[in-house]
Order: C-alpha cells, then sequence, then structure tokens
C-alpha cells in the first residue's frame, strides 16, 4: 500500500468532483428569489405585528434548502442519511398566521427546485406565485375590523350606546354580553374607516356609560 493509497477515498473524490462556479450561480439565483419571496411577504402582510426576522428566514430557508439539494442530488447514500436526520428534528415554533406557512413552503419549495437544477421552473414559478399573492393580498378592504368593549350602567345605557354604534358603523355584530350585578359589558365587532374611530368619546358622553375601548382586531372579517 503506498501513501497515496492510503489518502485515497471517496471523499476526496467527491471534493474533486465539486464545482464552485455552479453552487455559486444556484445560492446567488436562491438569494434573488429568497429576496422576491421576502419582497412579496412585506408587501402582502396583514397581520397585527410584522416581523423582520421571519422575512429574513425566507431567506436564508430558501438558500440553505438550495445547498442541501445541490449536496444530496448527486449521492443516493447521503441522501437517505439527510431523509433520517431530518426525520428526527422537531420545529416547536408556533406559526401564529397560517399565511406564514404558505410562505415557508413557498421559500422551501423554490429552494428545492432550484436546487435540483431546474432554474426555469424556479425562477418562472417563483414569479407567477409571487404575482398572484400579490394580485389577492394586496387588495385590502376600505374598512377596518375592530373589536369595541362597552361597560353600561343599566339597559337604558346599552340600548343608547347601540344606537350611537348603528349611526356611525356600517356593519356590527354582537361578540358577547355579559350581565352582572354592577352592570353590563358589550363586546361587538365594527367595521370602520381609517381613522375613524372619533365616535368613540362620544359613546363615553352617554349617561350610564362606563368607558368604552376600542381594539384593532385581525380576527376573520364580517360577511
Amino acid at each position: 500500500m503506498t501513501f497515496n493509497d492510503i489518502f485515497k477515498s471517496s471523499f476526496l473524490e467527491d471534493v474533486s468532483a465539486f464545482q464552485p462556479l455552479d453552487m455559486i450561480i444556484a445560492l446567488a439565483l436562491s438569494l434573488v428569489l429568497g429576496l422576491f419571496i421576502f419582497m412579496v411577504y412585506k408587501r402582502t402582510f396583514n397581520g397585527v405585528m410584522y416581523s423582520q426576522v421571519f422575512g429574513l428566514s425566507l431567506i436564508a430557508m430558501c438558500m440553505i434548502t438550495t445547498l442541501v439539494i445541490l449536496a444530496i442530488s448527486s449521492n443516493v447514500v447521503l441522501s437517505l442519511g439527510m431523509v433520517g436526520a431530518l426525520s428526527i428534528v422537531r420545529f416547536r415554533t408556533a406559526v401564529k398566521d397560517p399565511m406564514d406557512i404558505v410562505y415557508l413552503f413557498w421559500s422551501i419549495a423554490s429552494g428545492i427546485v432550484l436546487g435540483a437544477g431546474m432554474l426555469p421552473l424556479a425562477v418562472l414559478g417563483t414569479a407567477f406565485v409571487g404575482i398572484v399573492l400579490i394580485a389577492l393580498g394586496v387588495k385590502k378592504v376600505k374598512d377596518s375590523p375592530y373589536i369595541l368593549i362597552v361597560e353600561c350602567d343599566d339597559e337604558r345605557a346599552e340600548e343608547a350606546a347601540a344606537a350611537k354604534v348603528r349611526e356611525v358603523v356600517k356593519k356590527y355584530t354582537v361578540k358577547s354580553k355579559t350581565v352582572s350585578k354592577s352592570g353590563i359589558e358589550m363586546t361587538m365587532e365594527v367595521r370602520l374607516p381609517e381613522m375613524s374611530t372619533e365616535f368613540v368619546n362620544a359613546v363615553t358622553k352617554i349617561d350610564g356609560v362606563k368607558n368604552a375601548a376600542l381594539v384593532s382586531y385581525n380576527g376573520e372579517y364580517l360577511s
């Protein structure tokens, strides 16, 4: 056995077969696609609190997925080992918005397709999905949903507050009503034009109304 035979291995052969240019092109395209996905997410975000970290994770996830697919696409043994390793990984971070799952899957799918060498499919598919999400997501309702909480002394004050709400609000629905010895607490979902919340001051001036609170709501819209 010679000195060269000692250091001869499949690992060294894989290193010699490695193409840096292919990796650079794939990672550069995954960066571009990840940035596009991030911009679409930022443009169409309708949640309560925007997360910059989640947007950046979409870019990193697309690049990392591309890197993994590049590694396992030419090695069957490595691909089987990667599947076994990923099967024991458990992610405990809760996804609050269902659309976040869409963007996560979109980023992973773009990285997989790009790492597999299907560049036209990755670019055109990502662009088409982005255009669809922008077309559907940018269209926002003119009226924003809010939760109105009113505390009243008696039924008379409750009826007066409800009448005041009907004068201003186009559409509303009662979510809950709590009656106790201390008074009545009524919770309503209302839809208001942006920055038109002055009517809350008028509600609090009604005799028998203890206080009124208006909270931004991110639940299902009224049908």
